[in-house]
């Protein structure tokens, strides 16, 4: 069963379209971005990350997104199942 994780992005001043752009084009196996979205308030991109597994997804986030210039932080609300 596959697990999808909101990661949001503090960027860097001006860098949040670049980040954006790059993360659209991200590429790590077990992981896929279904969405990136560029929004105003506490955060400048909010990614929705699907991986096969929360190990996958943790590595996605940390090995790939964390190291596009111009993040400099994240944080990760997990999706999870209340039914």
């Amino acid at each position: 069963m596959a697990v999808r994780g909101y990661v949001l992005i503090e960027a860097e001043v001006g860098k949040a379209r670049a980040v954006s752009s790059s993360i659209a084009q991200f590429s790590h196996e077990g992981a896929r971005v279904v969405n990136v979205d560029t929004v105003t308030g506490p955060f400048d991109v909010i990614v929705l990350l699907e991986a096969t597994d929360l190990d996958v997804l943790g590595n996605a986030i940390t090995e790939a997104i964390q190291h596009v210039s111009g993040v400099q932080r994240t944080t990760t609300c997990l999706a999870v199942s209340l039914s």
